[in-house]
């Protein structure tokens, strides 16, 4: 799956226990808007192969949902257990399953592949790092923008050679715009970032929604904000250019089902 510049996007970004993950994940509604992150403590915890388990997450609960809308109206369908529909989904991957690496299947070969991102707040050797998280599965891949300018270069260069899209986190930047004109090639998105130590510290600290102009009005790349997640937050982000709004904090916490709360955000960054 590629990013759609015409479209908004919700990106989800799980940096708990795999198991918190895999209950989100059974939860949300089914939307080529929503994008999966592997969050850097999730990824430190369990290594890249979370995003494997991510992936196959989402493609089993999209088939079990599209059964399920379905009714199952067919004799041969009645006879669909969770077993066979997981082998249905195995064998457009069966060679690469049992591998040291996980290359998803292109997009004409399934229509539920999840895009995810794997956050891997890259500081250095970015050619390595972008490798591994294409090996793993990933749609795209994180570096941070306070990181060298040549290991920035490296990992831009090295996600467009192995086929998966690249994000520079702008966390702690003052300035985005002077980082993006010392790059040989840009990102195919640019995160603005406010860190939750940041508002643990200063509960005033706004997002940095006032550099999205700014970047867009020079580069042509995608943004994403991340660090935001009331409603209030994500309409302000959209309302001013963003592409792709990141929750993770209040999403969690709140009271309502998951799955309304997904459905509110993607109704409010249509």
């Amino acid at each position: 799956m590629k990013l759609d510049r015409k479209k908004h996007y919700l990106q989800i970004a799980f940096n708990n226990t795999l198991e918190e993950a895999k209950k989100i994940i059974f939860a949300l509604p089914n939307s080529d808007r929503i994008i999966l992150e592997a969050g850097t403590p999730l990824i430190k915890h369990y290594g890249v192969g979370v995003i494997k388990e991510l992936y196959d997450w989402w493609q089993e609960k999209t088939f079990l949902n599209l059964t399920s809308a379905n009714k199952i109206h067919t004799t041969e369908a009645k006879k669909i257990t969770l077993l066979d529909l997981l082998n249905k989904m195995a064998k457009t991957y069966t060679n690469q399953r049992n591998s040291l690496t996980f290359s998803p299947p292109q997009p004409n070969e399934s229509k539920n592949i999840p895009y995810i991102v794997a956050d891997l707040k890259c500081i250095d050797r970015g050619d390595t790092e972008a490798s591994l998280a294409a090996q793993a599965g990933a749609s795209a891949a994180v570096v941070m923008g306070s990181a060298p300018t040549e290991t920035i270069n490296h990992f831009i260069t090295t996600c467009k050679d192995v086929g998966i899209d690249s994000m520079v986190d702008m966390m702690a930047i003052d300035s985005p715009v002077k980082v993006l004109r010392r790059l040989k090639y840009l990102p195919t998105a640019v995160i603005l970032h406010r860190g939750v130590d940041e508002t643990s510290d200063n509960k005033t600290k706004s997002l940095p929604i006032n550099q999205i102009a700014k970047l867009k009005g020079s580069f042509n790349v995608m943004i994403s904000i991340a660090g935001g997640d009331t409603a209030r937050e994500i309409q302000s982000s959209i309302f001013n250019g963003a592409d792709i709004v990141v929750v993770w904090k209040d999403f969690y916490n709140s009271d309502q089902p998951t799955a309304e709360i997904a459905k509110n955000f993607l109704a409010n960054i249509r």
